[in-house]
């Protein structure tokens, strides 16, 4: 990775010439910041350190105090120029060589590193209640997942996908009494939902539990049957147990099926209730009681969580015997813990950002580290249509995710969930995600990788000459040999044009390929996948670039095959980078 490699020598240089007292009045206590830049004017060098902030503590201008880490540094493969506080890197044509060579000899693990130190992750998203149709933000919290997952896991994390099914609260029973509803409606019985509109909050009257009831008609005839023969006004309360666990299971099992054609993969779905009806709860509650950070308060059981950071303590019972929802994701987390992950990594709405200190808090009591919990909170998607934002709601008639997937598509469905910082809203533009235009981010990338396979084939493919009635050779033959046994200055005949532009779109390309490392290592770091298509976007202009002003397709045989290995790492990087979003990589469009 170029840029930690330059800013760990400048540092490195800094620091030898404190210990030395050669660089002014600094100190090994001076805290200072430096960052690598990329120059505005490519002439200076490729990449830049601005240590003009130094000179308050050495006390010296900054062009002395650049002299002096120059010195210091051995350039190997590179040159160092000094303009006024930067010090500018350029890299020689060598370097960029081997840039091309590793990416051909690593294919598809080119950035995989192991900076996870194969820490046990148990990643905790979507996590819904199986009460209706996934909603757009469900969908962003399923892309952002499975992708953080895939970065994670080729950064060296050990990741455990989880989905929390919040099943034990009172809405499996409003979710049990609606279908009931549809039920008796389709068996023909003259019933609705509640008018009153406070009453209606009781159910969920979307229709999306039309097909359901179908379903219970068709798949459960002998219940149907007793139920169509036995209502009499009133739901029976065996006929709604059994109604509620199947609108439950039926639910889930939609779910399921929509994440894995949504490309998003669970290692378990845990269940809520399973957390009651083991003792886990009632266990992890005698726990905390031992601990002494319960009392007792209004008739209801509180928990001390402002001694450990929480704005105030929390109920754990209500005064009618009830839990509150903390105390099932109490146990929750317990439980994780319990089987041995050392990072609690979830993702949650942003309404949800003051559960993190009373989570926290649990997490410290129970004798575990209460940094060990990261949480991820998402803003929401406002839906575009035709310029105008969609409004959405859980009871009634809604935007779905399944909608909006066979509306668009899976792949464009995911770029466009993921393609935004998790913490600011998503403006999904349904229009734009469908057009097969440049301003389209996934078409763009897609596009690019299908035009780089393209240029292959047609180096690779026999053609016939209708005119000479023949069949002529590849313009490469066995060009997939060729490419394994490239040496480093088989790469050598790329800098020998004269043409500036075609050099300096070549060089910018290849060391947008040399990015990827870093940008894999910062996305799996900071929790933060969005940032592959932003890079993907960003290789995808420099390969147009490139192929803008350097034929590939050309009569020096030698500098061909140099440029169609360029070609072809380009198309392993972003090939690399739609797999780890999940998100196709086709070679014809």
């Amino acid at each position: 990775m170029l840029k930690e490699y330059f800013l760990n020598i400048v540092n490195e240089a800094i620091n030898k010439l404190i210990k030395e007292n050669k660089i002014g009045e600094m100190t090994c206590n001076d805290k200072y910041s430096l960052q690598v830049e990329i120059p505005k004017n490519n002439q200076f060098g490729d990449f830049a350190v601005n240590i003009s902030s130094l000179a308050r503590y050495a006390k010296i201008a900054p062009v002395k105090i650049a002299e002096l880490i120059s010195a210091e540094i051995q350039k190997t493969d590179f040159e160092i120029n000094i303009m006024a506080g930067f010090i500018n890197f350029k890299l020689q044509d060598k370097a960029l060589n081997s840039i091309i060579s590793e990416i051909l000899q690593k294919k598809l693990d080119y950035a995989k590193n192991n900076q996870g130190e194969n820490k046990k992750v148990i990643l905790e998203y979507v996590s819904a209640n199986p009460t209706g149709p996934f909603h757009i933000g469900h969908g962003r919290w399923a892309a952002m997942g499975s992708a953080l997952a895939n970065v994670m896991k080729y950064s060296g994390y050990d990741v455990y996908q989880e989905f929390y099914i919040n099943d034990a609260g009172s809405q499996i029973q409003k979710l049990g009494k609606s279908l009931y509803i549809r039920i008796l409606k389709e068996l023909n019985f003259n019933i609705d939902f509640p008018s009153d509109e406070e009453e209606a909050k009781n159910f969920y009257t979307g229709e999306y539990l039309i097909p359901v009831a179908k379903s219970f008609i068709e798949e459960e005839k002998d219940r149907a049957k007793e139920i169509k023969e036995n209502y009499k006004g009133e739901f029976d309360s065996e006929q709604l147990k059994y109604i509620s666990k199947y609108a439950r299971l039926k639910m889930l099992s939609l779910q399921k099926a929509l994440l894995e054609n949504f490309n998003t993969h669970f290692d378990n779905y845990f269940s809520e209730l399973t957390l009651h009806e083991s003792g886990q709860v009632k266990q992890c509650i005698e726990k905390l009681n031992k601990l002494g950070v319960l009392y007792e308060k209004d008739g209801a059981l509180w928990f001390k969580s402002s001694d450990y950071g929480d704005d105030q303590d929390r109920v754990i019972k209500k005064s009618d015997g009830a839990y509150t929802y903390l105390t099932a994701d109490i146990a929750y987390h317990y439980n994780k813990l319990q089987r041995g992950f050392d990072i609690l990594l979830n993702i949650w709405g942003a309404d949800h950002h003051g559960y993190i200190p009373r989570m926290r808090a649990s997490i410290e009591v129970l004798g575990y580290n209460p940094n060990s919990l990261e949480v991820l909170l998402g803003q929401l998607v406002n839906l575009v249509i035709n310029g105008e934002e969609v409004r959405m709601g859980k009871r009634t008639k809604m935007i779905t995710l399944d909608e909006l997937i066979e509306e668009v598509g899976v792949d464009a469905t995911r770029y466009w969930m993921i393609m935004r910082s998790i913490d600011t809203t998503l403006d999904f533009d349904i229009e734009l995600a469908k057009s097969k235009t440049d301003e389209n981010p996934v078409f763009y990338v897609q596009y690019a990788h299908a035009r780089a396979c393209s240029i292959l084939r047609h180096a690779k493919e026999e053609k016939y000459d209708i005119i000479n009635n023949k069949q002529e050779n590849a313009q490469i033959k066995d060009f997939d040999e060729k490419i394994e046994n490239m040496k480093v200055s088989d790469f050598d005949i790329l800098w020998t044009c004269n043409d500036e532009k075609v050099y300096e779109t070549t060089k910018r390309l290849i060391l947008k390929l040399e990015e990827y490392k870093s940008v894999v290592q910062n996305s799996a770091k900071n929790r933060t996948p969005y940032l592959i298509t932003k890079y993907l976007q960003e290789l995808a202009s420099n390969f147009h670039q490139f192929y803008t002003f350097s034929k590939v397709l050309v009569d020096d045989e030698k500098l061909m095959t140099a440029r169609l290995a360029i070609v072809k790492a380009v198309i392993l990087i972003l090939k690399s980078g739609l797999t780890l979003i999940a998100v196709q990589a086709p070679e014809k469009m």
